[in-house]
């Protein structure tokens, strides 16, 4: 169903992001963007074919983990739909892990509308919990038309539909301080070998080459889920992130063998272990392009939405901070994707329209205008996005089309791949700790994923 041609021509178009002339990645202003109109009590077609309903004095809440300029600009998308259809939209700040967080809403009697889930194994969870509600016809319709079909699969439990994936990820960049590499005399590497390499020679000009956000256990998830990819190819990676092959599989083995050359190497991480597992993922950001060319590290892994941090420093993308694929450990670069999807809680006419609008390329116009966030919406003209380097990792996504590989933790049942302190979060923080310990890694990673998966 999904083929490796796909993912070797979505690599490509990666390849070139370092290359180019980036401009600025934060917020751009004018928060008039992307609005085409619509009175606050009318309803009908807008120029992207979407209709949503009258819907004067309806409240509506969404929850959502997202803060600070992702949660503005996700509340910009909002208010076009309340100014669209006369609904009162409600943004309820939500915490990780977010399953147990809906469950205390549902348990009080007090459900948000609409939930923004981060995990595909949460999307099962509320389905088989019976919470979620299946997507209506008319967000159906804006699915049918606008997303490929691997992103309507990914948002679907046995057949139905409950999630419209809203925003996505590349989780596949790595981003460096410009002037630590110039000092370093450094190159943007290809290759596994090559980034290695690379660490040691900015190591030896005086700055320590890489910054790790090991307190947020998914940054270490992705740091496996890239090397993986690469190395076992992706018929495997579905293998393992449906738990058809077992944590203990040699190929397994080999990509913590692969990510200890780094992590064994306290000198070439910030703070070395400990000071990364006391590093959340948004300082392992900043403290990358603060401090001039004599910064804490001089790279840090992680997607687009690093643009976001780099925007709170005086960084500019571009000139201070330019972005390279991860690298290849075998023989292409991995495309790693993530995604948060809105799942209605409640069987209302509002929640409905909300998936319907969200499911639009209007909305996914104006936050796309904004900078950090990448829609999967195919239908989404890519003049939307703010600059080239946002235009271009968004065409990488959408020519991976079906072929795209979703973050494999998101996919695993929550209390393996997405809760703080426990399962795969904990095993890698642990890891990161002692790196020696592959085959101890492997077993605990085992035993919580068999609990988890009922196998």
């Amino acid at each position: 169903m999904r083929t490796t041609l796909r993912i070797r021509r979505a690599a490509m178009v990666f390849t070139a992001i370092g290359a180019l002339a980036l401009t600025g990645c934060g917020d751009d202003g004018g928060s008039g963007k992307g609005k085409t109109g619509g009175g606050s009590s009318g309803s009908g077609k807008t120029p992207s074919g979407v209709s949503l309903p009258k819907l004067d004095g309806e409240k509506i809440s969404v929850a959502a983990v997202w803060t600070g300029p992702e949660q503005a600009n996700f509340v910009k998308v909002l208010k076009e739909f309340e100014k669209r259809t006369g609904a009162t939209v409600t943004f309820v700040p939500a915490q990780d892990p977010i399953v147990n967080f809906l469950g205390t809403k549902i348990a009080g009697g007090q459900p948000p509308d609409v939930a923004m889930i981060p995990q595909v194994g949460a999307i099962k969870q509320a389905a088989e919990k019976k919470w979620a509600k299946p997507v209506g016809a008319d967000a159906k319709a804006q699915l049918d038309k606008n997303y490929s079909n691997v992103w309507q699969d990914l948002g679907a439990v046995d057949g139905t539909q409950y999630g419209v994936y809203f925003k996505a990820a590349n989780k596949s960049l790595i981003w460096y301080n410009t002037k630590a590499f110039e000092n370093a005399g450094a190159s943007e590497p290809k290759t596994w070998k090559d980034f290695m390499s690379t660490a040691e020679t900015v190591s030896a000009s005086g700055v320590t080459p890489v910054s790790v956000g090991g307190a947020d256990g998914w940054t270490l998830t992705d740091w496996f889920e890239n090397i993986y990819l690469s190395q076992a190819g992706p018929e495997k990676y579905d293998q393992l992130a449906q738990h058809k092959i077992k944590w203990t599989d040699p190929s397994v083995k080999d990509a913590l063998t692969t990510l200890a050359e780094l992590f064994g190497k306290p000198s070439l991480i910030a703070g070395g272990a400990d000071g990364a597992l006391q590093t959340e993922f948004p300082a392992s950001v900043t403290q990358t392009f603060t401090g001039g060319d004599q910064p804490k590290g001089a790279m840090v892994f992680e997607g687009d939405f690093v643009g976001i941090n780099i925007a709170q420093t005086k960084a500019k993308i571009g000139t201070d901070a330019k972005v390279f694929p991860f690298p290849a450990v075998g023989a292409e670069s991995p495309v790693v994707t993530g995604g948060d999807a809105a799942v209605a809680l409640k069987d209302s006419k509002g929640a409905q329209a909300l998936l319907t609008w969200l499911a639009s390329t209007d909305a996914a116009k104006i936050w796309a205008e904004q900078g950090g966030f990448i829609s999967p919406n195919k239908a989404l003209d890519t003049a939307a996005y703010p600059n080239e380097v946002q235009r271009t990792m968004a065409k990488a996504l959408i020519a991976a089309g079906d072929a795209v590989r979703f973050d494999m933790s998101d996919q695993a049942p929550q209390s393996f791949g997405g809760t703080p302190g426990k399962g795969e979060w904990k095993t890698l923080q642990d890891f990161l700790k002692n790196p020696k310990d592959i085959a101890g890694t492997q077993a605990k990673l085992e035993s919580d994923a068999a609990k988890a998966y009922k196998s």
